[in-house]
């Protein structure tokens, strides 16, 4: 069983910053694929990046060159540095994560609101 807890979102000016934290439990993070996903009022779930134990990163077109995730494996932790944030970027931030044999895991999720 593996547990993530997110932290980091709050209310941000559009502009701002804001960096999400993703702490996993588990003794084998450095091999799981981590990925964050998004949830907008009223719309469905969707990916924004993700990161493979081999450090290779892909972002939703949406947030690239904007968003940067990436992994500490000494703290079993993943990162999602959000810059130039917009009013659509408003949403639910969950973490997940897929270990070696497939298996899934979601976070609980943190709140990130733009607005001025």
């Amino acid at each position: 069983q593996v547990q993530l807890v997110e932290s980091g979102g709050g209310l941000v000016q559009p502009g701002g910053s804001l960096r999400l934290s993703c702490a996993a439990s588990g003794s084998s993070f450095s091999m799981y694929i981590m990925r964050w996903y998004r949830q907008a009022p009223g719309k469905q779930r969707e990916w924004v990046a993700s990161i493979t134990s081999k450090i290779i990163t892909n972002y939703a077109d949406s947030v690239k060159g904007r968003f940067t995730i990436s992994r500490d494996n000494a703290k079993n932790t993943v990162y999602l540095q959000m810059n130039s944030l917009k009013l659509e970027d408003t949403a639910v931030y969950y973490c997940y994560a897929q270990t070696p044999a497939a298996v899934e895991y979601w976070g609980q999720g943190t709140e990130v609101t733009v607005s001025s």
